[in-house]
């Protein structure tokens, strides 16, 4: 189930037997996406893309298409955790508060639904994933697609960087679960 466009997802039916975790890589102009499904035997590709809100120069038209378009896959994809890239410092101060707004609306949106809300940096998802926060758009792009078991990474790299939330939110969650079962156990033993 890929699609750029929202509108084009097939619904994920409500007894969907796996948690399905959406990262979003915010933008104003791009918006990247990706959703994975948590399968017993680990992460599956269920949908990945892009968002390119309309409205030209028009801040307020491309904000409000962004939310529509947010709003329409949050909808068909129904996740349980929505994992958005949190913000960081940028040379220039407009682009990062164009971006400062896509990351209001999408975090409004997703807190709209009820699904759980995660904020990580890129770093924390490099390092979570490849063990080195500085890793390149490249090797991330390439580390998720050996991860999904695609034989190439999807594009453009917002989609990869969607990706890469959404992957290291699983594996930090499975890490977690494993140290609480093991810490419970400890307890257990005299």
């Amino acid at each position: 189930m890929t699609s750029s466009d929202p509108a084009k997802l097939e619904s994920v039916p409500a007894d969907c037997p796996w948690e399905i975790i959406l990262g979003i890589d915010p933008g104003t102009r791009v918006c990247g996406y990706g959703a994975i499904v948590e399968a017993a035997d680990g992460p599956r590709l269920l949908a990945a893309g892009v968002l390119r809100p309309t409205g030209g120069r028009d801040v307020p038209l491309r904000l409000a298409s962004l939310r529509r378009e947010t709003d329409r896959l949050l909808e068909r994809l129904r996740p349980k955790v929505v994992v958005v890239e949190s913000a960081f410092a940028a040379v220039n101060v407009q682009s990062a508060l164009r971006i400062g707004e896509a990351r209001g609306v999408i975090l409004a949106a997703a807190a709209l639904t009820g699904a759980r809300v995660e904020q990580y940096a890129p770093a924390v998802a490099k390092k979570t994933l490849i063990g080195n926060g500085n890793a390149s758009k490249e090797q991330t792009a390439a580390i998720v697609a050996n991860m999904l078991g695609l034989a190439e990474p999807p594009e453009p790299l917002d989609v990869t960087d969607a990706l890469s939330l959404a992957l290291a939110f699983a594996q930090r969650s499975r890490t977690a679960d494993l140290l609480a079962r093991s810490t419970s156990k400890s307890r257990l033993q005299p």
